[in-house]
């Protein structure tokens, strides 16, 4: 039994209500410092809506609580280690070496008071930019167009991540076209991809994402268990096979 992480992605429309959108994102991305194997990584909006979108989510970002994890207050905890963070500032850093348009929230002094780490986006002009999962509170955001969703979702499925998914739509034909085209194991249609319940939403992916049954799923305990098979030769002992079957 294996359920690692994924290249998570939600994939908007125009139909998209942006309110909820950017609520979800927030939810998905930099909740747990983005330190869950189910967290968003790669955020996909249209053309039309990106703009608005994108600007709704780095002020979402702006008032964002970032703190002592203890603290009931916090939105965003520390990022696990020192290497953790070093990982996340390298990406971060070569990122914006390469053109791309970033935006980091201002921490302040917190970097030097812990393992702090600035939620941040990088805005990519495609998937070719990102193969690999960066674990902590760092958003791709892509710009697309909704009817290319099967070439899109296609790309994204070739890198060999299947874990989870999302869809925001008004358009029910929409978010069967994303499900239908993106390999993941839990999708989710107008909320967060985040904060799955054993029993409610089992949980797991395929690929690169995980193996076996679904944590929570009705398979899980038997992929625990081994089978043992225990045969005996009674005619052997002296018994009568006839009478023992009667």
């Amino acid at each position: 039994i294996a359920e690692t992480g994924g290249l998570n992605a939600l994939f908007c429309d125009t139909t998209a209500l942006k309110e909820q959108v950017v609520d979800d994102v927030i939810m998905s991305g930099f909740r747990s410092a983005g330190q869950r194997c189910s967290a968003l990584r790669i955020l996909f909006l249209p053309h039309e809506t990106a703009e608005d979108i994108i600007e709704m989510i780095r002020g979402a970002m702006d008032v964002l609580v970032i703190g002592d994890p203890a603290d009931p207050s916090t939105d965003v905890g520390p990022i696990i280690d020192a290497e953790a963070r070093k990982t996340l500032d390298d990406h971060f850093a070569s990122m914006s070496a390469a053109g791309y348009a970033t935006y980091q929230r201002d921490i302040g002094g917190l970097r030097e008071q812990g393992t702090f780490f600035g939620p941040s986006i990088v805005e990519l002009p495609s998937l070719k930019a990102i193969d690999r999962e960066v674990f902590g509170p760092i958003l791709h955001v892509i710009r697309y167009d909704p009817d290319d969703i099967e070439k899109v979702g296609g790309e994204l499925s070739a890198k060999g991540y299947g874990l989870t998914l999302g869809v925001h739509s008004r358009l029910e034909g929409f978010a069967e076209k994303v499900k239908a085209t993106v390999r993941a194991g839990n999708v989710y249609v107008n909320r967060s991809i985040i904060g799955a319940v054993v029993g409610v939403q089992p949980f797991g992916g395929s690929g690169l994402s995980g193996t076996g049954p679904k944590a929570g799923g009705p398979h899980y305990l038997a992929r625990f268990a081994t089978e043992r098979t225990v045969t005996v030769n009674i005619a052997a002992q002296g018994g009568d096979p006839t009478l023992l079957n009667l």
